[in-house]
Formats: C-alpha cells, sequence, structure tokens
C-alpha cells in the first residue's frame, strides 16, 4: 500500500498510525486524570482487592482463633483456662495501653497480675477464690495510691477496672466450663461463646449487606439497626439449638431469654471498647490479629456477653 505524500515530496504518517498515537495519548491522559485516586487508593480495582483481603485476612484469623478455643474448650477446664488466662492478660494489657494514651498511669503490675489470678481463680476448690483475689486486688491498689503521690485516684480505678473488665469478665467462660465435667462442659462453653461469634458474624454480613439506618453513629459508624437484628437472630438460633439438645438441661424459656439478651450485651460489650478507643484516639486497641487489630477488639463482645450468659445461667439453675 502507498504512504500519502505530504508537501515537500515528504512522506506523511498513515492515518492508521496517527489513530494509534491519538489513542496512546488519550489513554495517557486517562492514566494521569487517575492518578490522584491511585495514591489515594480510591479506584474501583484497588477497593476491590482491598475488600477482598481484608475479609480473607479477618476470616482466616477468626479461624485460627476459634479453632484454638474450640479444642481447648473440649480439652478440658484446665487448658480452658490457661488459654482464657493469656487472652484475658493480653486484652488486660492492650487496656493499659490505651490509658495511657489518655494520660493516666495504671499501676500495670498489679492490674495485669490481677488479670492472671481472677482468671484461675474458677480452678481452686474454694468457692470463694474469685472474692479474695478483688479483695486483695483493692487492698493493694489502696497501699500503692498511699505509697505513691504522683499517683491519682483516676490512676488508682483504671487499675482496678483493667483487670475487672477484662480478665473477672472471661472468667466466667472458665467457671461456665467447669460446672460439667467432659465433653458436656465443653459443648455448654461452645455454645455460649458460639452465640456470641455468630452474633458478630451475622451482625457483619447483614449490616454490610443490608444496613441502612446508624445504631450508634457518635460511637461506631459501621454499625446499623439492620445489623443488630442480624445479630440477635443468630444469638437467638445458638440458644434454640441448645434448648433443643439439650444442652445441660437448658430449656425454651431460658434459651428465649438468653439468645436476644447474650445478643444485646455483646454489642454493648463492643459498644463500650469502640467508645473507649474513640476517647483516647485509636483505631484499634493493638496489632496481634491481623484483620481484626488487637485482641480486645476480638473479645469485647464476648467479655459482656459471657458474663450476662452467666447470670442467666445461674438464675435458670443450669450453673
Amino acid at each position: 500500500m502507498r504512504e500519502r505524500q505530504g508537501k515537500g515530496g515528504m512522506e506523511g504518517p498513515e492515518p492508521h498510525a496517527r489513530g494509534i498515537e491519538r489513542g496512546i495519548e488519550r489513554l495517557e491522559l486517562v492514566r494521569k486524570a487517575k492518578e490522584s485516586a491511585r495514591a489515594a487508593g480510591d479506584l474501583r480495582g484497588q477497593k476491590a482487592r482491598g475488600w477482598t483481603e481484608k475479609v480473607l485476612t479477618r476470616t482466616a484469623t477468626g479461624a485460627v482463633y476459634a479453632i484454638l478455643t474450640v479444642v481447648c474448650l473440649f480439652w478440658g477446664k484446665v487448658p480452658t483456662a490457661v488459654l482464657v488466662t493469656a487472652m484475658a492478660w493480653t486484652c488486660c494489657s492492650e487496656f493499659f495501653r490505651m490509658s495511657r494514651m489518655g494520660g493516666h498511669e495504671p499501676n500495670e503490675i498489679l492490674g495485669l497480675g490481677a488479670s492472671i489470678l481472677f482468671t484461675l481463680a474458677p480452678l481452686a476448690s474454694h468457692g470463694s477464690a474469685t472474692l479474695y483475689v478483688l479483695l486483695l486486688m483493692m487492698v493493694l491498689c489502696a497501699v500503692w495510691y498511699v505509697m505513691t503521690p504522683r499517683a491519682g485516684i483516676a490512676d488508682v480505678a483504671l487499675t482496678a477496672f483493667g483487670p475487672i473488665y477484662t480478665s473477672l469478665m472471661f472468667s466466667t467462660i472458665v467457671t461456665i466450663r467447669s460446672a460439667a465435667p467432659g465433653f458436656d462442659g465443653g459443648l455448654l462453653a461452645f455454645g455460649v461463646m458460639g452465640s456470641v461469634w455468630l452474633n458478630d458474624a451475622t451482625a457483619y454480613f447483614v449490616g454490610t449487606r443490608f444496613g441502612r439506618h446508624k445504631l450508634a453513629p457518635k460511637i461506631s459508624p459501621n454499625k446499623s439497626i439492620e445489623g443488630l437484628f442480624g445479630g440477635l437472630a443468630g444469638s437467638v438460633l445458638i440458644w434454640l439449638v441448645m434448648a433443643v439438645i439439650p444442652v445441660s438441661g437448658i430449656g425454651w424459656p431460658l434459651a428465649l431469654v438468653a439468645g436476644p439478651v447474650v445478643g444485646i450485651m455483646a454489642v454493648a460489650g463492643d459498644l463500650f471498647e469502640s467508645r473507649v478507643k474513640r476517647g483516647v484516639g485509636v483505631k484499634d486497641s493493638g496489632n496481634v490479629l491481623p484483620g481484626h487489630g488487637g485482641l480486645l477488639d476480638r473479645s469485647d463482645s464476648m467479655l459482656f456477653g459471657c458474663a450476662v450468659a452467666f447470670l442467666l445461667l445461674r438464675l435458670g439453675g443450669v450453673l
């Protein structure tokens, strides 16, 4: 094919060559226009990839956490106590870290020591072991306050509140597991914790998919009323299953009350920790769990949910 002749007998580019050049120029302009969005991670592909990676990481971490917990629950009350003690100690440490970021100076030696004793107390043969730990902690906090002029009353309050909030509430799992020997005790503890897990999972997926109305926008903007009801459905389902089996004599009346109450208190625990984090200006309590943040971020709903479940099981005559 002959090329067109330009002025002065010089050969000019063919039409399709000029078209290719214009196409390249347009692509370059589009690329430059998207440069700022790419740098900010706002491109559609980047968002989809980021969401997928986040879900996969969160799921994998949650699976490892759940498997380890389930193994210890069915292994026995001592492995359960050891695992819960490690978790409580970590959560208490993260709470003290946030307290320091808020300008306070709690006594971490006293607080972390109490966090270990609270979760081991249910293993003691004496039924008042937990009370002894609580009284001992309060006395030591008072002595420390008297002997430390720089300590403020808020530091003392946080020193005591840290292990009570994390470890004392976590110890209810050990108490529930110790209620029955062997498989039955493991199944009861697994059912209680499973109701909180399913509450969290269904609330997350229902809220992500159908959430339109904010639950507590000033505390946790991502939570929705639709997610709340989705989570309650998951919690109630687990308790109804425990009534059908039945697990440790759990009846229908107890299941119908415990299901929604435990679900609501699990959400309250999540919002409580969210407000603590917002108060000190942090997104996560720590970074020990990829995709979840800190262990306290993963356990906040479990603390309140299991504590209320313990109370209901005790009132219902199961414990």
